[in-house]
């Protein structure tokens, strides 16, 4: 293959809602391929469910990017969301200690205990959808509702003022760049919320709560090499950057899904028991979380994926969309089927030792959402027509820019 025929990703698209067609068509003729990244670097990008999976499950292929001969995401070199701890501790996101540090935080993030959390949350999602109606049609549902509600539950899981949710946006936008943000705005944004961070972690210690956070800090005070200062940090804004912007986005997501084919609306309208098996095809069918598909991965061996030999050195982007519509494992794929047998087995939360910890409160929040829409705005629709919807562009999170609606 020619430098000249490496394309460019990621790929346009025709309309925001439905994924590049390049994507099957790779799949189908030529599931493990070069693609051109925004930073110049080569990579090779994964498209069949069976080869998306390795990848993200086997061990072997790392999420440190930081070593040699890594492509880059872009030229601010990923703002450092996969490098090591900066004082030399184990890296919580490989090996033994990602491992460590995932069994500290499992037992919060169960689907039982987080079910507790369903009064709460329909109580946050009552009062901004509230707020929003008080205002009168039509709404900006992204402003008004998806993103202030999963920063409000994140915050008070982590014991973090609500308040703050500007700047947890702020920062997110900036550190999770791919093109429009500079190597020292990543820099500076990293040491800023570094900074509240440790000062959220100094004040909860002086005053603890019920909450994830003053848990974590008595296990990093307890000096027993179970989670350090500065894993403690890491883990606090990683839930916060989590808590504020896939959740955020996918509600918006979800709804713009549904109302571009009104008849899925109206389906959980007249059997709210689709609501489960609704959101799962919603997370199944939806291209536009992540602006390349997946995180990507580094190999250190020669591996073999759909009979391609993958040098070591290489490295993999597992491209979930294109996984997520594989007719190999899903018939009929992209038909959106509530009813699914297999729907929940999709791969936008990952699989094996990196599959998202925090996934069943973004189930629980995606579904009160949904549950409360459909009850108390049956008549919900739109604004603008599904073609005239718009990716957010620039980063390494996609999602969709203001998605207005009407009702």
């Amino acid at each position: 293959m020619t430098a000249d025929a490496i394309p460019d990703f990621p790929f346009d698209r025709p309309m925001a809602l439905e994924p590049p067609p390049q994507l099957a068509e790779m799949r189908e003729r030529c599931p493990v391929a070069h693609v051109r990244l925004p930073s110049g670097d080569v990579a090779t990008l994964v498209t069949r469910y069976d080869d998306a999976r390795a990848v993200l499950a086997d061990p072997r292929f790392s999420r440190n990017l930081a070593r040699a001969g890594a492509a880059r995401l872009s030229t601010t070199e990923d703002g450092g969301l996969f490098n090591r701890t900066k004082d030399g501790t184990a890296d919580i996101r490989e090996g033994q200690g990602h491992m460590r540090w995932r069994r500290l935080l499992s037992r919060w993030f169960t689907a039982r205990k987080m079910e507790v959390w369903r009064p709460r949350v329909q109580a946050m999602t009552d009062d901004l959808l509230d707020a929003m109606l008080a205002k009168g049609s039509p709404g900006n549902l992204s402003a008004g509702l998806s993103l202030p509600l999963p920063v409000r539950v994140i915050c008070a899981l982590v014991g973090a003022p609500s308040s703050d949710q500007d700047k947890f946006a702020h920062w997110s936008h900036t550190m999770l760049t791919l093109t429009r943000n500079t190597q020292e705005e990543v820099d500076q944004a990293y040491r800023e919320f570094n900074a509240y961070v440790s000062d959220l972690v100094d004040r909860n210690r002086a005053d603890p709560g019920d909450d994830l956070l003053s848990e974590l800090t008595q296990i990093s005070d307890a000096e027993d090499g179970r989670l350090s200062q500065e894993e403690l940090i890491t883990t606090v804004r990683g839930l916060l950057l989590a808590g504020h912007e896939t959740t955020s986005n996918m509600i918006a997501i979800m709804v713009a899904m549904l109302l571009s084919d009104r008849e899925r609306f109206q389906a959980v309208i007249d059997d709210p028991d689709l609501v489960p098996g609704t959101v799962e095809e919603v997370l199944r069918l939806d291209s536009t979380l992540s602006a390349i598909g997946g995180v990507p991965r580094f190999i250190t061996e020669d591996v073999e994926l759909s009979e391609v030999k993958v040098p070591a050195g290489s490295t993999l982007i597992p491209n979930i969309p294109a996984a997520n519509r594989d007719p190999a494992k899903f018939s009929d794929p992209d038909r959106f089927d509530p009813r699914r047998q297999n729907s929940n087995q999709h791969l936008t939360f990952g699989a094996g030792p990196h599959y998202c910890l925090g996934q069943p409160l973004a189930r629980l929040e995606l579904q009160v959402v949904l549950d409360t829409l459909t009850r108390r705005l049956p008549g919900l629709q739109l604004r603008d027509s599904p073609a005239d919807l718009r990716l957010r562009t620039g980063g390494m999170t996609g999602g969709l820019q203001d998605v207005w609606v009407t009702w």
